[in-house]
């Protein structure tokens, strides 16, 4: 496979993993915990959306290919998965009055029920979005790019939301409440600030680009119960990499883990020439994202941001 065409994949599957780490690192900067549910709060997003599209999905003209029945689905999908977010938030984490590694432990049972109820509904079978499958755009393939107008989908409108994200965090009151909030609560509080309220809008922006990220990752794949935890590792390590707790770190983590994710197969084609490490290949992908996660733990623990918060 060429390598424009596995850096072109790398691209679409990084849009991906930035909506979902964005998502992650937003909520660890004002929750001061590692929320293990990310994950499965992206199946409830992309399961969310498959049970709205089956109602919308004929409606309005194609966008790239796509109907627009299906960003109102990834929409509602989003939506569906903040409510969560919250519910669970006010209910379960919220009275808790234990420390961040007991947060962790309990969005990890979270979890769990997240994906018992899924599977419950739509079992354990993995499903799709009825969109037909799109051929490479012409006009790329004599370059080596295998590239669908699904996958332009994918790219560009994680690129518009990562846009408003900034314009959000930078330049309106909730964006410098939400900063000022994670540098110091107790500072943003005697401020004035309900802090309280910023960490709702927290769960609602970072709970909803996961829910879009799911839907994506049902429309690049299939959707399973299990896809969000699938994907967890992969999205943990592009937080980490890009420094926890910073959401442009984690865009630049979670471009870099992506594009690595998906050179897999010119490693192993690299490994074996040379030969450095044998029988490394595309299945070891997830175990090369942990190994950088690992590295830069010791290495560098600020990760790329340096520490920066949000």
């Amino acid at each position: 496979m060429a390598i424009l065409e596995l850096l072109a994949n790398g691209l679409v599957f990084s849009s991906i993993i930035v909506l979902a780490s964005i998502g992650l690192s937003l909520v660890y900067s004002i929750a001061d915990f590692a929320n293990f549910a990310h994950g499965d709060t992206m199946a409830v997003g992309a399961y969310a959306s498959l049970l709205t599209f089956g109602v919308v999905g004929g409606v309005g003209p194609t966008v790239l290919a796509l109907p627009a029945g299906f960003f109102i689905a990834l929409a509602i999908g989003a939506a569906v998965a903040a409510l969560v977010a919250v519910v669970t938030h006010v209910l379960v984490y919220e009275p808790l009055e234990v420390d961040s590694i007991g947060l962790l432990i309990t969005s990890i049972g979270v979890a769990f029920v997240y994906r018992a109820i899924i599977q419950l509904r739509f079992g354990s079978n993995p499903v799709e979005f009825d969109i037909p499958l799109q051929r490479p755009i012409d006009a790329l393939v004599p370059l080596g790019l295998r590239v669908t107008v699904h996958d332009v989908a994918i790219v560009a409108t994680a690129a518009l939301l990562v846009v408003g994200l900034h314009v959000l965090l930078q330049y309106t009151d909730l964006g410098r409440k939400m900063r000022a909030t994670a540098d110091n609560p107790d500072l943003a509080r005697v401020s004035g600030i309900r802090t309280r309220h910023v960490e709702w809008w927290t769960w609602i922006i970072g709970a909803g680009l996961a829910g879009v990220g799911g839907g994506f990752l049902g429309l690049y794949n299939q959707l399973s119960p299990r896809m969000g935890f699938d994907i967890l590792l992969v999205v943990f390590a592009a937080v980490i990499l890009g420094g926890i707790g910073s959401v442009y770190g984690a865009m630049a983590g979670g471009l870099l883990i992506g594009v690595i994710n998906q050179l897999m197969p010119a490693i192993s084609d690299l490994a074996v020439a040379l030969p450095l490490v044998p029988n490394v290949g595309p299945a070891y992908a997830d175990s090369v994202a942990f190994l950088i996660m690992v590295a830069v733990l010791l290495i560098r623990p600020s990760g790329i941001a340096g520490g920066e918060s949000t």
